[in-house]
C-alpha cells in the first residue's frame, strides 16, 4: 500500500444507503480503500496509546444493557467511593512510564454532581501537570460542568452514542438517545474534544452498525476519537448469551468508520482480550489508530502491557508522542506521511 494514498472530504451528510454499501464492498477491496484513508491522513504506523482508570466503580442508576456497573444487574461488581487525587495520580504516573499519552477516567454515575466535580477537575490539573493528555467520562453532564472540567485543563470527554437510533432502546430505557446528543453539543460548547463511538455485537444488524456509523459521521463535528468497542458478554448483564459477533464483520466496522471519519483517530477499544493478534493487526491495517493499554478497561479484561508491546514490535508499529510543545493543548504527533495522492476508486 505504500504510495497509495486519498484524499476523503470530510462529510457530514452520510446516507445510510452509502454507509450499508461500504460495509457490502468485498471485504478486501473495503480493507484497501479503508488503509488508503487511513494513510492520507494519519502515520499507519503510529498508534496512541490511552489508559482508563475507574475513579468510581459500580452502583450506577442506569440499565445499559451491557454494563456491569448497572446496580440492578449481579454480576458481582461491588460500588466503590470516587478515588482519591493521590491514588489516581499514581495510576496515572504508572500509565506514563507504561507508554500511555492520554489518561482517561471514568465514574459509573447517571452524571456528577455539582460537588463531584471540583474532585474530579483536581484529578485532571494534577494528571495534566504529569504532560499527559487528560480524558474523562462521567455520563450527563450538568449546567457548567464541561467548562468547570475545560478550565481544569481537560482535553476529552468520552460521551458514546453506544448504538444507532433505532435499536437505542432495545439497549436503554434510563436516558434517551437525544440526551447524549444534548451532552456532546455541551461539550463542544465548551471546547472540548469529543471522545465518541459505541459498541457493536450487542445483537444489531449490520444496518443498524451503519446506522451508528451515519449517526457519529452526521455529528456538526466528528468525534476526535471514536472508539469502536466489540461488546464483552459480561454474565450477570442482559446480553450476557448474545451471539458473538464475526471478527471479520467487526473489522469491516473499523474500516467503514475509518472511511466516513477521515480525519478521526479510530480506536480499537473494548474486547480485545478475546481478540486474536491476527484480528488486531487487520483492525489496524483497516484504520484503528488507537488503543487502550492497562490490564482492565473500568471493570472488564484487557490485554496486558507486556503484551502490547510485544504486539506493537512484531507488527513494526510503535506509540503516538505528544508534542513536547503543544502537550498543554493537548495534542500528538504521529508523523503522516507526505506523498502525493492518488485517486482510488471508491
Amino acid at each position: 500500500m505504500d504510495g497509495i494514498h486519498v484524499d476523503m472530504p470530510v462529510r457530514h451528510d452520510w446516507a445510510l444507503d452509502e454507509i450499508e454499501a461500504l460495509f457490502d464492498r468485498p471485504f478486501m477491496d473495503l480493507l484497501a480503500r479503508a488503509h488508503a484513508v487511513h494513510a492520507s491522513n494519519h502515520d499507519p504506523n503510529a498508534v496512541q496509546v490511552s489508559t482508563l482508570l475507574s475513579i468510581k466503580t459500580g452502583g450506577c442508576p442506569e440499565d445499559c444493557a451491557y454494563c456491569p456497573q448497572a446496580q440492578r444487574y449481579h454480576t458481582g461488581v461491588e460500588a466503590q467511593k470516587l478515588m482519591g487525587v493521590d491514588d489516581v495520580l499514581e495510576r496515572a504516573r504508572a500509565a506514563k512510564a507504561a507508554g500511555a499519552t492520554r489518561f482517561c477516567m471514568g465514574a459509573a454515575w447517571r452524571g456528577p454532581r455539582d460537588r463531584d466535580i471540583p474532585k474530579v477537575a483536581a484529578m485532571v490539573r494534577e494528571v495534566k501537570a504529569l504532560g499527559m493528555e487528560t480524558c474523562a467520562t462521567l455520563g450527563l453532564l450538568g449546567e457548567g460542568h464541561a467548562q468547570q472540567l475545560k478550565d481544569a485543563g481537560l482535553d476529552y470527554y468520552n460521551h458514546n452514542l453506544d448504538t444507532s437510533p433505532d435499536y437505542y432502546g432495545e439497549i436503554i430505557h434510563t436516558r434517551e438517545f437525544g440526551d447524549r446528543l444534548d451532552t456532546l453539543r455541551d461539550i463542544r460548547a465548551a471546547g472540548l474534544k469529543t471522545c465518541c463511538g459505541g459498541i457493536v455485537g450487542m445483537g444489531e444488524t449490520r444496518a443498524q452498525r451503519a446506522g451508528l456509523l451515519q449517526a457519529l459521521a452526521n455529528l456538526p463535528e466528528h468525534p476526535q476519537s471514536v472508539p469502536i468497542n466489540q461488546l464483552v458478554r459480561v454474565p450477570g448483564t442482559p446480553l450476557e448469551h448474545t451471539k458473538e459477533l464475526d471478527p471479520f464483520e467487526f473489522v469491516r466496522t473499523i474500516a467503514v468508520a475509518r472511511i466516513v471519519m477521515p480525519k478521526s483517530i479510530v480506536r480499537l477499544s473494548a474486547g480485545r482480550q478475546q481478540m486474536s493478534d491476527e484480528l488486531q493487526a487487520l483492525c489496524f491495517f483497516a484504520g484503528a489508530g488507537s488503543i487502550f493499554m492497562g490490564e482492565k478497561l473500568l471493570t472488564t479484561g484487557n490485554p496486558d502491557v507486556e503484551h502490547d508491546h510485544a504486539l506493537f514490535r512484531r507488527l513494526d508499529l510503535h506509540p503516538m508522542q505528544i508534542e513536547a510543545d503543544a502537550h498543554e493543548a493537548g495534542t500528538v504527533h504521529a508523523n503522516v506521511p507526505k506523498t502525493a495522492n492518488a485517486d482510488v476508486d471508491a
